[in-house]
């Protein structure tokens, strides 16, 4: 019984710590996802004088061979795209994506809205 006892407590403790664990490794690959979003969006526009229209532009283009999973939301299909404003546009005509944020309604662990990184 005693040992019984002594092996929940254990597993009452280990589960969150584990589930916290979960969370941060899917923070840090939303981060890292973020990061290539961004980079090949402003690549795409830099070597293309336009913003791309959709991400499936970069793919088609070659930039990324696929777009990446929101491991929040886990889909690619959640991706909240910012667009930019016509007036500071490359080509005026044509505004694309400025900028790519998370699709999920959820909070960090720091306090933030991952739709705010």
């Amino acid at each position: 019984m005693i040992v019984m006892t002594i092996i929940s407590i254990l597993i009452s403790i280990a589960i969150p710590l584990y589930q916290k664990s979960i969370l941060r490794t899917k923070e840090s690959v939303l981060r890292n996802n973020l990061f290539t979003l961004r980079t090949v969006i402003d690549e795409y526009t830099f070597d293309k004088q336009k913003a791309p229209q959709t991400l499936e532009d970069l793919v088609r283009e070659g930039y990324i061979r696929e777009v990446p999973v929101d491991p929040m939301t886990g889909s690619n299909q959640t991706w909240r795209l910012i667009m930019e404003d016509s007036l500071s546009s490359v080509n005026q005509t044509e505004p694309g994506i400025f900028d790519v944020r998370s699709g999920s309604e959820l909070t960090s662990l720091e306090g933030t809205a991952y739709a705010e990184w």
